[in-house]
C-alpha cells in the first residue's frame, strides 16, 4: 500500500467522470470505484464496508433511500470488472452476517428482526459459475429447503478461489491444531 502505484490508485480523480458518476457520488459507489482502482494497483484482498443497515424500524422507508445506491455502485463494479477483463481474477463477495425476519414487526414501526436461519450472498466473477440462483426458501422465507449452505460454505469457497486449502491447520496458543474451517464444503454450483 506504500507503493506509488497503491497510493495513486486513492486518487479517484484520476477516473474518468463518466465513470464516476456510473458507480454513483455517493461514499458506497466511491469505495467500490476505489476498490477495483486497488485491485488494479495490485491489492490482493479488498473489503468494501457498507454499515448502516441494522434497521429495526420504518424499513421499506430506509431501503427505498439507501437500496438503490448500492444497487448502483455494485452493478458498476460487476460491469468495470468485467469490462476490463478482470473478471476470471476478481471475486465479488456481497453479504451481510445475517438474515432477516420473514415477517414485518408491526410493534417495532415496520422493522424485521435479525434471522439466522436464511441469508443472501451475492457472488460475481472470480471465474465462477454466476447467472443463477442456488438454493431456496420455503414459501415464507424461513427456513432453506434446497441446498443449505452456510457461512463457513461461503468462506471455504472465497478460499478455494483464493487457492487456500480450507483443511489448512495451524497452531492456537498452546500448540494444538485447529483447520481454518471445521465445514470446508464449497458452495459446488459455483465451481
Amino acid at each position: 500500500i506504500t507503493g506509488q502505484r497503491a497510493r495513486a490508485a486513492f486518487d479517484l480523480q484520476l477516473e474518468e467522470e463518466s465513470l464516476r458518476d456510473d458507480y454513483g457520488r455517493t461514499k458506497v459507489g466511491q469505495s467500490m470505484l476505489l476498490a477495483r482502482r486497488l485491485v488494479e494497483a495490485g491489492v490482493t484482498f479488498v473489503t468494501v464496508r457498507v454499515t448502516g443497515w441494522d434497521d429495526h424500524d420504518n424499513l421499506v422507508a430506509k431501503f427505498k433511500k439507501r437500496g438503490p445506491v448500492y444497487d448502483q455502485a455494485l452493478a458498476a463494479l460487476v460491469r468495470d470488472l468485467n469490462h476490463r477483463g478482470l473478471d476470471r481474477d476478481v471475486l465479488v463477495v456481497a453479504m451481510g452476517e445475517f438474515g432477516r425476519s420473514p415477517r414485518f414487526d408491526s410493534k417495532s414501526g415496520g422493522g424485521r428482526g435479525h434471522w439466522g436461519s436464511l441469508m443472501s450472498v451475492l457472488f460475481a466473477g472470480g471465474g465462477m459459475q454466476v447467472g443463477q440462483v442456488v438454493g431456496a426458501s420455503n414459501r415464507h422465507g424461513e427456513v432453506p429447503i434446497d441446498a443449505p449452505y452456510r457461512p463457513e460454505n461461503v468462506l471455504a469457497t472465497v478460499y478455494h478461489h483464493l487457492q487456500i486449502d480450507p483443511a489448512t491447520t495451524l497452531s492456537d496458543f498452546n500448540g494444538r491444531p485447529r483447520h481454518l474451517l471445521d465445514h470446508r464444503q464449497i458452495i459446488k454450483e459455483l465451481i
